[in-house]
């Protein structure tokens, strides 16, 4: 007659070992989440890549002419760029692009490069603007046509955009742009600049 089967129960040793692994288990899995937002804060406070600074001090027209109310120039601006992260900033994405009443009369690629870490750089960009109607709308005349005119002074918008790459800690790269906009007043008698406001 065969003997009826008996479950054995866990020995104490076995429960207890069982006990000690769950146990390293968390503690491992505790010190991870730790280790874990330790770096997250020593990259948000420390290696974060910030975006360049742009800072633009001169604009020039060194020729400028007015002919039948169509007005063309060759437009010079100077800019410093500067690089506030701990690795060096590549850029190529980079433009400068004229704006008058709404509308693009220039605009020009900036070489690509780049600025040593921590470092400001001092860039010149000059080049020809095409001629473009100087006339504004004005509104309407009592006899149902609308007037042009022609004031003594016009307002150009120069933007300027880099764009580029950092490197964070040596492995990876993260990608920064900046962003500067300034406003131009000119005397259309002699193209003398009257007003910057950036």
């Amino acid at each position: 007659m065969a003997k009826p089967y008996r479950r054995e129960r866990p020995s104490s040793s076995s429960s207890s070992s069982a006990r000690a692994n769950l146990a390293s288990c968390l503690v491992a899995t505790v010190f991870l989440i730790f280790l874990l937002i330790v770096i997250l804060v020593v990259y948000f406070t420390v290696f974060k890549p910030q975006d360049p600074k742009i800072s633009i001090s001169a604009v020039r027209l060194p020729s400028f002419s007015v002919s039948n109310g169509s007005v063309s120039f060759t437009f010079s601006q100077n800019a410093s760029v500067r690089n506030p992260n701990r690795a060096l900033f590549s850029h190529y994405d980079s433009s400068l692009q004229l704006i008058y009443s709404g509308n693009q009369v220039g605009f020009m690629f900036i070489p690509a490069g780049h600025i040593d870490a921590g470092t400001t750089k001092h860039m010149a960009a000059t080049f020809s603007v095409q001629s473009f109607p100087l006339f504004t709308p004005s509104s309407s005349s009592a006899d149902g046509f609308n007037e042009v005119r022609v004031g003594s002074t016009m307002e150009i918008e120069s933007k300027m955009m880099m764009a580029g790459r950092v490197k964070v800690l040596y492995l990876f790269s993260h990608r920064v742009m900046a962003k500067a906009g300034c406003r131009v007043a000119i005397g259309v008698s002699d193209g003398s600049v009257l007003g910057l406001h950036c």
